[in-house]
């Protein structure tokens, strides 16, 4: 039995991730009907998929189907509600799929290609403010053209259609329980995913139960799921170690990673699964305020930040230092930011800001959500506040805030520095471009650059061959390395802790770095 599962382990090393041991690869997934329970730090902002394009969508692949997913293992759009979807003209521009027969929301009605439609344009309808209505930059218009077809018109070529498909932000909903003009407000949410949501208390909990009507790609191994939301890390952990929890996932901070490495998979202690992660933190300047608004206070900015330290002091090698908007494993990745500034130098920077005239030391406001990323996250504030302000060239002002709050001052335009994470939504260099850039864009913060805009995004997507667009993802990593409206610090490693009793670890993230609750289940034996 070992020997076997080694081998599998090896197999999908990859692709997958690095296991301590083998032993998280047990085969034999228990009938144990008591819910398996993950604990997070991410809770969603709004159960409507038309209004996040955020964390949210860590509930939204458990409860919604998409016409396309991302499965363990996949690196292209397999389908889940669609039976085949193509592109049926040589331009990219013409897509089609059909859909699957006798599919069906939780509430009992049809999930058919009207569902579709009024899904993906209500989308397009309500273009909530930092909304998933920028990933439907190339839709042009949706046609219904028999009870399970559905065909999207682009207003222009665009190889990345199908990915974007697969997000979980194009949820399928039913037309008679979400509004075509506004978000659902009755705090419930009904889908044909592989679980229906039973319960949510904001700030506590959701409560997951299988959908016995869920016609998809997912194998559950568990009858139900409750997925704890930790507004703290430490406690978070505590619960893991006290046995109140089966595994966690977002939230986990440096140390206790490095703990947990230390001990090993020993004993009744949790176990430690290690992916390749291509999760980025960054920082956003706000172009409209008076003093990040400056290119010159961004420039000497991005002259002093120290990554390498940031890292190693607050991370503890539990992330990678990051120079370009586009992590590695991602085609397009470069260093450009490192290429352009170099070492940190408070010379450089001193001299940036006295050629432009501005006055020492440059006062700023950072930032950051205290609940959204884990813990860590003060303490990479604060490590950021001592780099900046070490030659006296900066006071810098620390702010946190909870992601809600945080979420709607940035929005409103409030803050002239502020710290974000990025999870991707499709494993391909335009989502780590697109959504930041333009006039509408995940940030609700305009980044407008005609030539990213308006002539490298077009041409990257002409390309099917994602391998074939690494010079458009260079040259826009260049404008935004001069420009310097987002700032990226580092990538991350994905780790999940799971308890000793629990499996499927290995396989619950999928390549949108996801956690598919239905891989868990609680082990009949060690």
């Amino acid at each position: 039995m070992f020997h076997r599962i080694c081998l599998r382990t090896l197999a999908t090393l990859a692709s997958l991730s690095v296991l301590a041991g083998c032993g998280l690869l047990d085969d034999d997934a228990s009938d144990d009907k008591e819910p398996i329970v993950v604990g997070t730090t991410s809770e969603p902002t709004t159960l409507d998929p038309a209004g996040a394009w955020d964390g949210s969508w860590e509930l939204y692949r458990n409860v919604f189907q998409t016409l396309l997913s991302f499965p363990t293992g996949s690196t292209t759009p397999q389908p889940d509600a669609a039976r085949l979807c193509r592109f049926r003209d040589s331009g990219n521009r013409v897509y089609v799929c059909e859909l699957k027969e006798g599919l069906t929301f939780s509430d009992g009605s049809p999930l058919d290609a009207a569902a579709v439609k009024h899904s993906l344009d209500r989308i397009v309808t309500i273009d909530e403010p930092g909304g998933p209505r920028g990933l439907l930059h190339s839709l042009d218009r949706i046609e219904v053209t028999g009870e399970l077809t559905v065909r999207f018109r682009l207003k222009a070529p665009d190889a990345t259609f199908p990915l974007i498909l697969a997000t979980p932000a194009m949820a399928l909903v039913p037309p008679g329980k979400y509004p075509a003009d506004r978000l659902r407000g009755d705090g419930r949410l009904t889908g044909s995913g592989p679980y229906t949501l039973k319960t949510y208390v904001r700030r506590d909990r959701a409560e997951l139960v299988r959908n016995d009507s869920y016609q998809g790609f997912a194998e559950r191994r568990n009858q139900a799921v409750t997925i704890r939301y930790f507004r703290d890390s430490e406690d978070m952990m505590k619960a893991l170690r006290g046995k109140r929890l089966d595994a966690t996932f977002r939230g986990m901070v440096s140390r206790d990673v490095v703990e947990m490495q230390a001990q090993g998979a020993r004993g009744d202690r949790p176990r430690l699964v290690e992916s390749v992660g291509v999760d980025i933190r960054y920082l956003v300047f706000n172009a409209k305020d008076a003093t990040a608004g400056r290119p010159a206070v961004r420039r000497a900015v991005a002259q002093l930040v120290d990554r390498g330290a940031l890292v190693s002091r607050v991370y503890q090698g539990t992330a990678e230092p990051l120079y370009s908007m586009i992590p590695k494993g991602i085609t397009g990745h470069t260093t450009e930011f490192f290429d352009r500034y170099g070492e940190p130098s408070a010379a450089k920077a001193r001299r940036i800001l006295r050629d432009a005239g501005i006055d020492t030391p440059v006062k700023l406001a950072f930032w950051y959500s205290t609940d959204r990323y884990g813990s860590g996250t003060r303490a990479e504030f604060a490590e950021l506040k001592r780099q900046l302000e070490a030659d006296g060239l900066f006071r810098i002002e620390i702010r946190g805030l909870p992601e809600t709050r945080l979420q709607r001052g940035y929005k409103a335009g409030e803050y002239p520095v502020f710290g974000r994470g990025w999870f991707p939504d499709f494993p391909d260099p335009d989502n780590f471009v697109s959504p930041f850039v333009g006039r509408k864009n995940v940030l609700a913060t305009p980044y407008e650059s005609r030539e990213i805009t308006e002539r490298l995004l077009p041409a990257s997507r002409r390309e099917g061959d994602r391998s074939a667009v690494v010079r458009d993802f260079e040259r826009a990593q260049q404008i935004i390395a001069k420009d310097v409206r987002l700032l990226p610090l580092w990538q991350s490693k994905l780790y999940v802790a799971v308890s000793e009793r629990t499996g499927g670890g290995e396989r619950a993230i999928d390549p949108q770095t996801i956690m598919q609750m239905w891989e868990l289940y609680r082990r009949a034996s060690w």
